[in-house]
């Protein structure tokens, strides 16, 4: 089965195609005929050109949106590296279904859905609205071996294609990525430290909050995994493997998912960025399909979002996750689009356009 996952995961990435320059081009002429100053909306015009060529055509759609948070447990918990214990996974993934989490929130104003997705809660998970595709019940303990088989990650990763494509058959326009699992702040630093040859302390923060001593121990525990284990930045699903988690690889999988399906995902803060940190070295055109919403607290990020090309509009010191980082992107991406395809034109009013200087 192992060989069959990662022939199939090949198979997808290969066909995966850039993103179309056509009707980027498009776009760009039909920004720069609009009566406003060249450019005067900066990144986010540079978004929704980028979104017209993952959706192919200048008249970009962003009617559905929605948010997919993967849930999962983390068998590194154990070694005191977080302030709660495993219980709180389980807690915070029925309250995405119920709509009471921060998330939903933030998602009701933003017009978007939330689809939790049990992807390795340790505990079992009944709460309607749960997708479940619980590949375990959590990871084992990284600290003391490999967080999962490489069976595991392989088909974690495709869980996450699939969803992606069950949110594109739905109808949906556009996605954003959460997580929600105990202890994913150091699976996330380790898989950031192997991605990008960092050291382990550069790329390590207080997660969900830790004092210095806390902060320390986590820090030598990631170190001590590394060390372990030798995860090879040559090959992302043997680092996902080693130290990361069953939340990252589904939302590896999403972003490949977006590639495939040809749907735009905006990445939330540093889990997010590791897990896309995978998606890039499996499939190089990934990152045309991935927008970053903002910088977050975590220290990895910065390192992250440079390594990934990126650039986001948002730097508010955000260390929530969930997706609720992601989220913000989407009001301002419709205040964009609405600028996009409502806002007269210099012909409109009958003056000169703007002329264009390097």
């Amino acid at each position: 089965m192992e060989q069959y996952y990662r022939q199939q995961l090949e198979c997808l990435c290969k066909n995966v195609r850039p993103a179309d320059a056509g009707a980027m081009e498009m776009s760009r002429r039909r920004w720069d005929g609009i009566a406003k100053p060249l450019g005067g909306l900066g990144l986010l015009e540079e978004m929704i050109t980028k979104i017209a060529g993952i959706q192919r055509t200048e008249e970009v759609c962003l009617d559905r949106k929605g948010v997919v948070v993967f849930c999962a447990d983390n068998g590194v918990v154990a070694e005191g590296v977080t302030q709660t214990d495993s219980h709180v996974t389980a807690v915070v993934t029925e309250n995405f279904a119920r709509g009471c989490a921060s998330v939903n929130r933030m998602a009701s104003v933003a017009g978007a859905d939330v689809l939790p997705v049990d992807i390795g809660v340790a505990e079992d998970v009944t709460e309607p609205g749960v997708r479940v595709c619980k590949i375990a019940p959590g990871t084992a303990n990284l600290r003391r071996e490999m967080a999962m088989t490489t069976q595991q990650a392989l088909a974690a990763i495709h869980e996450g294609i699939r969803t992606a494509g069950g949110m594109k058959d739905a109808g949906y326009d556009i996605l954003a990525v959460g997580e929600m699992g105990i202890g994913n702040t150091t699976t996330g630093s380790a898989v950031a430290s192997a991605m990008l040859g960092e050291a382990v302390e550069n790329v390590t923060g207080r997660g969900a909050g830790l004092s210095d001593e806390g902060l320390g121990r986590k820090i030598q525990v990631i170190r001590e995994a590394i060390e372990l284990h030798h995860p090879d930045p040559k090959e992302p699903v043997s680092v996902l493997a080693c130290v990361g988690g069953f939340d990252i690889a589904g939302m590896c999988g999403l972003m490949l998912g977006g590639a495939i399906y040809h749907i735009p995902v905006v990445l939330d803060g540093m889990i997010s960025m590791a897990a896309a940190l995978l998606a890039q070295k499996l499939c190089p055109a990934v990152t045309d399909y991935l927008l970053a919403s903002h910088v977050g607290r975590e220290p990895a990020c910065e390192l992250a979002i440079k390594r990934l090309g990126l650039e986001a509009p948002v730097h508010g010191r955000l260390a929530l996750g969930e997706g609720t980082g992601a989220v913000l992107l989407f009001p301002m991406l419709d205040m964009a689009e609405a600028v996009y395809r409502q806002n007269r034109t210099f012909a409109d009013i009958r003056i000169d356009a703007y002329e264009k200087f390097k």
